[in-house]
């Protein structure tokens, strides 16, 4: 247990419960407790193997690669359509993570197993994300703006594609690259 951790444990809202006892899981592995993100964040050798998170219709365990988990019980879950690695497990009660106890803790071992090989998840690069057309125009248009984002890492690169072209409507994607333009200027991401 890291001391610096409890404060998530104890101040949990509606998964009090259901967070200690994924935390009494967790820490059957000897995995090394951290906080990352605001959440409880479990390491091997300084590597992210798993975090413990919550929302407003579930907790989880957030697998970093769990992409690349073999899941023979079927329980890992893509959060959406653009995360590439991580993969959830879901729960909604003490009793449903008291039901997969076993088999979470063979799924860490799976994840550090992972981890220790040295596989990768294939990732999608930039350039295979949608470059909505207002913004490639603006890109075209402005040579330092092109520069700019040229410049900044591919997961902020990324991160603003994936805001631009989430807008339905043109009018709003170009609304959404003219009030981030200055913030591309400047080197920072969009949630920087």
């Amino acid at each position: 247990m890291n001391p610096k951790v409890d404060f998530f444990f104890e101040d949990a809202g509606q998964w009090q419960e259901e967070f200690k006892a994924l935390r009494t899981i967790a820490l059957s592995t000897e995995l090394v407790e951290d906080l990352k993100w605001g959440c409880p964040c479990y390491t091997f050798e300084g590597k992210n193997i798993f975090l413990i998170h919550g929302f407003k219709e579930y907790c989880a365990f957030l697998f970093f690669k769990g992409a690349l988990m073999k899941d023979p019980d079927h329980i890992l879950i893509r959060q959406t359509e653009n995360v590439q690695a991580a993969r959830q497990v879901r729960f909604t009660d003490v009793q449903q993570i008291n039901d997969l106890k076993e088999i979470l803790r063979s799924y860490m071992f799976e994840a550090v197993e992972i981890e220790e090989s040295g596989v990768k998840v294939d990732m999608k690069k930039t350039k295979e994300f949608e470059m909505p057309e207002e913004f490639q125009n603006k890109l075209e248009q402005d040579p330092a703006l092109k520069e700019a984002f040229e410049s900044l890492t591919p997961g902020r690169q990324r991160a603003y594609l994936l805001h631009f072209s989430s807008a339905k409507q043109s009018k709003t994607r170009e609304a959404r690259i003219e009030k981030n333009i200055p913030q591309i200027l400047t080197g920072k991401g969009l949630n920087d």
